[in-house]
């Protein structure tokens, strides 16, 4: 199964990780099923594929309900107070107050990504954006400008936002300083969660539609 992921689905990063793409695949057998259906009804909430958001869910905690980290995010989502607060959550750590939280946080960086903005770059920006703030990604987006570059391409926005922490860069920026290679990274492995939910959940299907039909995998000789 890993190198079945691994070929088809990887293949946007250069370093593939076995052991952490092992583990996902057991914490999808033994933690996500209790919080699935609260991903589903949060996608189906604010239009956004529910597997997304279970990645997202990933990268923050491992699904986690009760994850906190040193800087005080909380939950299965890794809300700030702020962003808590901002959303009406009284109790971070309640999974299903976090998850359609962090869906409605998630779908609102969507919207303010620029018109302009194709799919799938809108949703690899409103991901950065999660992670980073939407302002830092604006800053981004003017060094990418500046470049010469198009500041419509996460490609050339994936490369711009590293800068955020030279001098040189945001000093010349309105929102200042930002450890911009996280949001790359951050991105990166969403896509990479997502990717390998998309194909866990396919196989699901494929299996309950032969089931339906009383139809087993084809034997090989």
């Amino acid at each position: 199964m890993l190198a079945r992921v691994h070929d088809r689905y990887y293949g946007h990063t250069e370093k593939y990780d076995y052991v952490g793409t092992r583990n996902f695949i057991r914490h999808f057998e033994s933690r996500l099923p209790r919080y699935r259906a609260t991903f589903e009804a949060a996608g189906a909430d604010w239009g956004v594929d529910w597997r997304l958001l279970a990645a997202i869910g990933y990268q923050e905690s491992h699904w986690r309900a009760h994850a906190v980290s040193p800087t005080g995010v909380r939950g299965i989502m890794m809300l700030t107070q702020a962003t808590a607060d901002y959303l009406g959550i009284e109790d971070r750590e309640d999974p299903t107050a976090s998850i359609l939280g962090g869906a409605q946080y998630f779908a609102r960086q969507t919207e303010r990504v620029a018109d302009t903005v194709a799919e799938p770059d809108r949703t690899w920006m409103a991901l950065a954006a999660y992670n980073v703030g939407f302002n830092h990604v604006k800053d981004a987006r003017m060094i990418v400008e500046r470049l010469g570059g198009n500041p419509d391409s996460w490609v050339d926005l994936s490369e711009a936002l590293p800068l955020l922490a030279q001098r040189k860069w945001y000093s010349q920026l309105p929102y200042g300083y930002a450890r911009g290679w996280e949001p790359v990274l951050y991105v990166n492995n969403i896509r990479a969660y997502y990717n390998i939910l998309k194909w866990l959940t396919e196989q699901e299907e494929s299996l309950e539609s032969e089931t339906a039909t009383g139809e087993g995998p084809e034997e090989t000789a």
